[in-house]
């Protein structure tokens, strides 16, 4: 584990990815290169809680964020776009006898 942790201070980049974003593939992939082990996403997840890692959020928003494109977007675009809601109604239990109950 020391030896992994050294290799995620260097940080991803080091690694040769384009940005300074620890992701479990990415992490994944390097245990892949550097220890020649395959281990599941929720394994290592689970790893590198118990090691004091934890989730990351962005503190603020992205500064090419353009908050009117949003809001219009919200309001004119994604009513377009999000699916009715079904309307409820007499069901079935049987999926192969639909009209019994």
């Amino acid at each position: 584990m020391a030896v992994l942790e050294q290799e995620l201070a260097r940080g991803p980049v080091a690694h040769g990815w384009p940005d300074q974003t620890w992701t479990l593939e990415r992490i994944k992939t390097l245990i892949g290169r550097r220890f020649h082990k395959s281990v599941t996403l929720s394994a290592i997840a689970q790893m590198l809680h118990r090691h004091g890692f934890s989730h990351q959020m962005p503190a603020r928003r992205a500064v090419e964020r353009n908050e009117e494109a949003v809001t219009g977007w919200v309001k004119e675009t994604w009513p377009q776009v999000e699916a009715p809601r079904r309307r409820s109604g007499p069901s079935s239990s049987s999926r192969t006898r639909p009209a019994s109950r």
